[in-house]
């Protein structure tokens, strides 16, 4: 199959956002609890933290994680979560039917961020809480010194203000499984004063309004009009989520999600660009895309646990523990690509999860950690995705799908840097039986030469990373990228993840 994408210099979309290469972090099942925090395992620092979870974290340069939900957060009261442990009461969350003890908390958040050079993007409860709740946060986290909440943190060991930047206003608010689910009109006015209250304290916080759970709720998009039409001059960004399943094994549609995935994007923005006409304003609100990922393996369980009558709450019990095979792994990879390339209306993006729930990283109690197939496409484009996006134009032949006609078989996006003289390609091989002869005409880009170039694939579509066997989808480092009288090409097998990285004059 012969496929070419053309990239000009000049043709470039936006500068991106580091905090679209993010991750998320829920009190749900081991995420926090033998995930981030386990105390007594024996490479844990005197904070409780896994050394080695911190290390893989590192790796991907994560520039930002959200906490501490999620579904968690709609009835969760912060103040449990703060102060001695010893005097931290323990909770039922009724989002997971868990029992949280609170030993992880807001501060041990904040130290955690700190020790993985990340940053805080803090969820308030608008569920069951509101304003109040709100400013006391604020003042805790933010304030120097010298009032109630403040002196308060001072008291509990934290001189230095936390100075969180980014915060959410709740959680998928559209949801009726939301404790302290909401109609529009009523979450758009309280969402609206509790940004109103946070502005009296710094007006330079980023804020961030629930948009819809995804495009499939029987709300949106007029959702995100309504919340629109009361937030627009109060908050910075929508969210959105979007989870993909493929319990049907049907590899050709679960691969062309992405083209879903644009067209929600651009549903969206559009809804942006209305409202901000209607209100004349020359305000832009962006898009936070703080939760995405496939969803499907362990699901079943999940369901049966939530809607059955318990008498015993558990903690941190083993739940959605997802091993992502090759082709979530190329999803993602295609996930990634559409963001680079809407870096001008997506600035922010959470894979979600972290640790444990639906991962990037898996752990062991007691044991060994490891990355699932998901963690690499994040890992390359964290790495390598800083700088710029650029227009690209691929010629390809093409499929249909359930999901959308004119599939085509190569999906990629580009990043140049101009301060490390590089381009950096992201490329996925959708075609489940052909390899794809690749040109590339890069007009007035002119390459010195081939840094790096790795592949992602298997012999076997649904293999996966496990304890047992966890290096199975691991990036290798190839030569299928070759360099010849200034004349870019690559042979890339089928269902493939490739990326390279040239030097430029």
């Amino acid at each position: 199959m012969q496929v070419k994408i053309v990239a000009l210099k000049d043709y470039r979309i936006s500068k991106i956002d580091k905090r679209i290469y993010g991750s998320f972090l829920e009190h749900l099942g081991r995420a926090v609890y033998e995930g981030v925090y386990e105390p007594d395992h024996p490479d844990a620092d005197e904070n409780g933290f896994r050394k080695d979870v911190m290390k893989l974290v590192t790796d991907l340069n994560m520039p930002t994680v959200r906490y501490p939900g999620g579904n968690f957060v709609s009835a969760f009261n912060w103040e449990d979560s703060i102060g001695p442990k010893e005097e931290r009461p323990t909770r039922l969350d009724l989002a997971w039917k868990s029992k949280e003890t609170n030993e992880f908390g807001l501060n041990e958040f904040i130290l955690w961020c700190k020790k993985v050079n990340t940053e805080p993007m803090y969820a308030i409860n608008l569920g069951t809480k509101g304003i109040d709740a709100a400013r006391n946060i604020i003042e805790y986290c933010n304030h120097p010194n010298g009032s109630y909440w403040s002196d308060l943190r001072v008291k509990h060991g934290f001189k230095e203000p936390h100075n969180i930047k980014m915060w959410c206003l709740g959680n998928e608010m559209d949801g009726e499984w939301q404790v302290g689910h909401k109609t529009a009109q009523e979450y758009g006015r309280l969402a609206h004063e509790t940004a109103k209250a946070m502005r009296l304290f710094d007006k330079n916080m980023e804020l961030i309004v629930c948009g819809s759970s995804s495009e499939l709720m029987a709300t949106y998009p007029e959702w995100e009009r309504e919340v629109l039409d009361l937030t627009y001059g109060s908050v910075d960004y929508i969210s959105m989520h979007r989870y993909w399943s493929n319990k049907e094994k049907n590899t050709t549609s679960f691969l062309s999600n992405n083209i879903g995935l644009q067209e929600y994007i651009t549903n969206v923005e559009s809804t942006i660009n209305y409202i901000k006409s209607k209100k004349r304003s020359k305000k832009d609100i962006k898009i936070s895309f703080d939760e995405y990922q496939p969803w499907y393996h362990n699901k079943e369980f999940m369901d049966d646990h939530l809607n059955s009558d318990i008498t015993e709450w558990p903690k941190a019990y083993p739940i959605l523990e997802d091993q992502y095979n090759l082709l979530d792994c190329l999803l993602v990879g295609t996930v990634i690509n559409t963001f680079i390339n809407n870096s001008h209306i997506v600035k922010i993006a959470c894979m979600a999860q972290l640790v444990n729930v639906i991962p990037a990283i898996s752990t062991v109690k007691n044991g060994i950690s490891w990355r699932q197939s998901v963690y690499y496409p994040l890992f390359f484009a964290s790495l390598y995705g800083r700088g710029e996006s650029l227009q690209l134009k691929i010629d390809s032949p093409k499929y249909s799908s359930d999901i959308a006609d004119d599939v085509t078989y190569i999906d990629a996006s580009a990043v140049i840097s101009e301060e490390e003289k590089s381009l950096s390609f992201f490329i996925v091989n959708r075609s489940e039986e052909e390899n794809v002869n690749l040109s590339f005409d890069l007009h007035n880009l002119k390459v010195n030469k081939i840094l790096d170039q790795q592949i992602i694939n298997h012999e076997n579509m649904y293999v996966s990373n496990t304890k047992d066997s966890p290096n199975e989808i691991i990036p290798k480092k190839t030569s299928i990228v070759s360099l010849q009288n200034d004349e870019l090409s690559a042979d890339i097998p089928a269902l493939s993840y490739l990326f390279t990285r040239l030097e430029l004059e």
